[in-house]
């Protein structure tokens, strides 16, 4: 048997007008009340999670960019890794002659 996850009751207020949005969004989407709102603070959560994350990795970037020839053999390894599709000109950073 699948164990039922616990929940706990909770009260809040909100503002009438955006309590009669979420109404008209739920009921268009068939959802509970409870339903609707643990979906959106769910979404609101992994979105703060996300922005984290980017935030975290823009932060290592900018303490350890890449360096110029970090930079220089990527792209050398893209244009070989590129160069046989069948696609119109020369791969992105190709060099004429190569």
């Amino acid at each position: 048997m699948p164990s039922v996850p616990k929940v706990a009751r909770i009260a809040i207020s909100l503002p009438k007008e955006l309590l009669a949005r979420i109404e008209r969004e739920r009921k268009a989407a068939g959802q509970t009340r409870s339903g609707w709102i643990r979906r959106a603070l769910e979404a609101l959560l992994a979105a703060r999670r996300k922005a984290d994350r980017v935030a975290e990795y823009r932060e290592a970037y900018r303490r350890m960019p890449e360096t110029p020839e970090e930079i220089a053999e990527s792209t050398a390894l893209l244009a070989d890794a590129w160069k046989d599709l069948p696609w119109d000109g020369p791969a992105p950073g190709a060099r004429e002659g190569r």
